[in-house]
């Protein structure tokens, strides 16, 4: 596989959470995928512990449970959602992310690969120190996985609605819950299509602050 012509800016800025663009009929090859995690454990992380692991998942059948775990967990958070009414964005983004989520629970057992990223340690009752280093030593890794997927012409998102779930997909796929903290679900596949354009993000500027709030 030829990697895409992309400049370092290029990659950071059209590296999207890719659903509905997934390419659920072409196969992906695991050496691709082991590549990029190669990739992804080059990332820094505290104490250069590497205190994480990655659970890639696929088997058909597997997929299959882990989907249903998934769309559970995405029914709970419905629910939860539906008893509180209040608009968390723009209705119209709200839709648009709405659409592309749904397809996503539609089709999720289709991907070809499915991932869960995992680092060691529980952050419940943990100090604030605890968990931002928690976090810390994982979510660069993980992007840097969503970055080399992306310079290959292939796609993932970020789900966390699983986690509603954690119990259930830890007991499919082995994971000692006590242990190990379960931080997403990212789906793997080929993007239908390589083009990509930055997001909108013009009103970010007015988070840039200099020597104070």
């Amino acid at each position: 596989m030829e990697d895409l012509d992309l400049t370092t800016d290029e990659l950071l800025t059209t590296t999207r959470a890719v659903r509905r663009r997934l390419d659920l009929t072409r196969p992906v090859d695991r050496s691709v995928v082991e590549e990029c995690l190669h990739l992804a454990l080059q990332a820094p992380n505290g104490s250069n512990r590497q205190s994480w692991n990655f659970v890639v998942v696929d088997d058909i059948g597997t997929r299959s449970s882990m989907a249903d775990i998934w769309r559970a967990g995405a029914a709970d958070l419905g629910a939860a959602a539906a008893a509180d009414p209040r608009p968390r964005l723009p209705a119209e983004r709200q839709a648009e992310i709405m659409t592309s989520v749904s397809w996503l629970n539609e089709h999720l057992h289709e991907v070809p690969v499915l991932m869960v990223a995992t680092v060691d340690g529980r952050p419940e009752g943990a100090s604030m120190f605890t968990q931002a280093t928690m976090w810390g030593s994982v979510l660069p890794a993980v992007w840097s996985f969503m970055l080399a997927l992306r310079s290959r012409g292939m796609g993932s998102c970020w789900t966390t609605v699983h986690l509603e779930r954690e119990q259930e997909m830890a007991e499919l796929l082995g994971i000692p819950i006590a242990d190990v903290t379960q931080v997403g679900l990212f789906p793997v596949a080929h993007t239908i299509g390589t083009e990509f354009r930055p997001g909108a993000r013009e009103a970010s500027a007015d988070t840039i602050r200099w020597n104070g709030w």
